[in-house]
């Protein structure tokens, strides 16, 4: 994508500003090397973010009241891009103890939690910490103003977001850093607009959890206004990241005595504000509320599924709709329970998506087979096999896939021996962040279309502070975190990570894979995807510079067809 280095000259005994600037693919520890170019570019359809990063390095000395703008981008023809699209974030390196099972990366301290310089709900200012009079002013990871030793490295993560309106061409800007004891440093930015725009929701289906944890967290009570405060925040932040947030439960509709939903006009009006704000395409059917639907609940059970779906089809929503029927069946009673509750689901109404956790040939087969149970298999990355993908999407099925711990296949899979050294694309700290925009290349590969993950926010059971101890588990670091909470920067709502990032990005690949199969495109999609990821276990190889050549490759056909 781009990488540069540019060093100010300055005068005799003062500090200066080093700055490099690298894809959003790469990570930067507090030393070490870090290669570099001479100019940042980058390149984007209207209506996506586009990310790169600037490492700032001080040589000659330490720097004090760190700072960094960059300015609005113009068009080499027309108008510009205004710096009110633009957010600057300071990477904070987070701490990692324990390694993880097979990880690539050794422990040690890696950035991930981003700080923004400006407080999306406040407007103001995030400081890094400082001492003022007898006391600290500042958030405990703040952004603007920060201090830096000498020889060590301080990543900052821009993103851009092209209108919808912006004009196609090359745009340019400058990105600036100075400090209180150094010469400011600019480099310049360029910005190439092609000429189509992504649609304002997720293209590949997604199930992304919800955020009851964060009640659990900050000891609130999950019914307080505090609560739905924070919810609608995360809420919008996983909306601006291309995935679809769940449904709040204070949304739902009341349920009647016979079981069937009842939707007033208010309650409906206020559904339709969420799926329209945050462009929501995937709504999740709650489970029943009653405590034996396959008994004495039964016939509350059928009216409450029908309800449900009779109103998403009445609101046009109903394509994009799926019940979440049951996680990881993992023995013979589990089996047993997914096949009565697909029977009573599809009793209810046949059109209902039933999506259980499991891959598409069982664990055992003494178990049984789920096939005719359920609608989508959800295999972990590391549980798919090929031909068993293709044998349930032949029969109609459709197949997602999720992530969880550090899971390799498994000794039951049907090819073991051939898989069994294989790495999937693993969701952890201590991996190439690489491996969270790969997920939906990999999906396009076989076929997948849809992506689930448990939780983006689990920070308690026990509570702990991501901040300082992202180990869930204590060796699974990152799990369920793409977000972290943020209080310990002083914000009254979420802090993104690089991870969370790099899954938004590779959520829109997603979406040039879309288009240019909508313009007879297909074959050139899977040619391409072809040979940046092979297979789910050869992910590894990839090259960053491979991936944003196809990148760019599949969008200047779209350009092309477009014409």
């Amino acid at each position: 994508m781009m990488v540069l280095l540019s060093c100010a000259s300055v005068a005799e005994g003062k500090g200066s500003i080093e700055l490099k600037a690298l894809s959003g693919m790469e990570r930067v520890g507090p030393t070490g090397l870090v290669d570099g170019a001479e100019s940042a570019a980058i390149a984007s359809p209207r209506g996506e973010v586009e990310s790169f990063q600037v490492v700032v390095t001080a040589r000659d000395g330490n720097l004090s009241g760190v700072d960094a703008q960059m300015s609005a981008l113009r068009h080499e023809e027309e108008g510009e891009i205004s710096v009110e699209n633009i957010s600057i974030y300071r990477e904070i390196f987070i701490p990692i103890r324990h390694f993880a099972p097979r990880a690539i990366c050794p422990p040690g301290f890696y950035p991930d939690a981003l700080v923004p310089f400006v407080d999306p709900y406040s407007g103001k200012r995030i400081y890094a910490p400082r001492w003022r009079g007898e006391g600290l002013e500042g958030a405990r990871f703040g952004a603007a103003e920060f201090d830096l030793w000498r020889d060590q490295h301080q990543p900052l993560w821009i993103d851009v977001r092209v209108p919808r309106d912006a004009p196609a061409g090359r745009y340019r800007a400058t990105f600036r850093v100075w400090a209180r004891d150094a010469d400011p440093v600019e480099i310049p930015v360029t910005l190439t607009v092609w000429d189509f725009a992504l649609p304002e929701g997720p293209t590949h289906e997604n199930h992304f959890g919800g955020f009851y944890y964060i009640a659990d967290y900050y000891k609130i009570d999950r019914n307080s206004e505090k609560y739905y405060l924070l919810e609608d925040r995360y809420i919008e932040m996983m909306a601006a990241h291309r995935l679809n947030p769940p449904l709040p439960r204070r949304l739902y509709p009341e349920v009647g005595e016979d079981g069937a939903i009842k939707i007033d006009e208010e309650k409906d009006r206020r559904i339709a504000e969420f799926v329209e704000r945050y462009n929501v395409t995937n709504i999740e059917i709650p489970r029943p509320p009653f405590r034996d639907i396959l008994g004495s609940d039964r016939q509350k059970a059928l009216k409450f599924y029908r309800s449900w779906y009779a109103y998403l089809e009445k609101k046009g929503w109903s394509k994009g709709s799926y019940l979440y029927m049951f996680d990881e069946p993992n023995d013979a009673k589990s089996y047993e329970k997914v096949c009565e509750l697909g029977a009573l689901v599809q009793e209810a109404e046949p059109r209902i998506r039933r999506l259980v956790v499991e891959q598409p040939y069982t664990q055992n087969q003494d178990w049984g087979a789920l096939d005719g149970s359920l609608d989508i298999w959800c295999p972990l990355f590391g549980f798919i096999h090929e031909p068993s993908v293709k044998r349930v999407q032949g029969h109609g099925d459709e197949v997602w896939s999720y992530t969880a711990l550090v899971q390799a296949a498994p000794a039951y899979h049907p090819e073991y021996e051939k898989v069994k050294d294989n790495n999937p694309p693993y969701w952890q700290i201590d991996f190439p962040v690489i491996s969270y925009r790969v997920a939906p290349w990999l999906n396009r590969r076989y076929g997948i279309t849809g992506l689930l993950y448990w939780t983006t926010v689990c920070w308690s059971s026990p509570r702990r502070n991501p901040w300082d101890d992202p180990g869930f588990r204590v060796r699974f670091n990152g799990e369920g975190q793409l977000f972290c909470p943020g209080d310990e920067a002083g914000i009254a709502g979420p802090v993104a990570s690089i991870h969370l990032k790099n899954l938004r990005d590779g959520m829109e690949d997603y979406e040039y894979f879309a288009i240019l199969s909508q313009e007879n495109g297909g074959k050139f999609v899977d040619e391409s995807v072809g040979r940046v990821v092979p297979t789910w276990g050869s992910w590894e190889c990839v090259a960053i510079s491979e991936l944003e050549l196809a990148r760019c490759r599949i969008a200047e056909e779209i350009v092309r067809r477009l014409k």
